[in-house]
């Protein structure tokens, strides 16, 4: 994947967010952070306050409610939040080009809350978790995508 010199690269998973600018150019990337933010996100059975609910439905020992995934419900809450912050920086015109990079999941949900501006400066995106990795390992990661 071509990423243009001074282009803003996003790599989040549903707890970490790293952005990046692109100081090199599109064949010798030299990834800079730009900022990075962590969210806390305990695993649901940390979050959760009480045992599922029975549904009110006559039968006995069937109607068990579904137990919410908090921990889902946090991180897309967190891939949210960073479509919103990318809202903002488009508007701005903190970026003229945009390449995200996240894990499937988290990449569907950001696509999700896209909002025009930041559409029409989107140049590429990459469907990997890459936010426990090295910048060397991202810029070969999108050389390779």
């Amino acid at each position: 994947m071509k990423v243009p010199h001074d282009a803003m690269v996003v790599v989040a998973d549903g707890r970490k967010l790293l952005m990046l600018r692109n100081q090199g150019d599109a064949d010798h990337l030299n990834l800079q952070l730009v900022q990075k933010e962590l969210q806390p996100n305990p695993r649901t059975s940390e979050q959760k306050t009480d045992s599922s609910g029975q549904a009110a439905d006559g039968q006995a020992g069937q109607g068990t409610m579904g137990e919410p995934d908090f921990h889902q419900l946090e991180e897309d809450r967190f891939a949210t939040e960073v479509a919103a912050m990318l809202r903002e920086q488009a508007l701005r015109n903190s970026f003229e080009s945009l390449i995200i990079v996240a894990p499937p999941k988290t990449l569907g949900e950001l696509r999700k809350h896209y909002h025009a501006s930041v559409t029409e400066r989107l140049a590429g995106e990459l469907a990997k978790d890459l936010t426990g990795h090295p910048l060397p390992d991202i810029e070969t990661a999108l050389r390779n995508g």
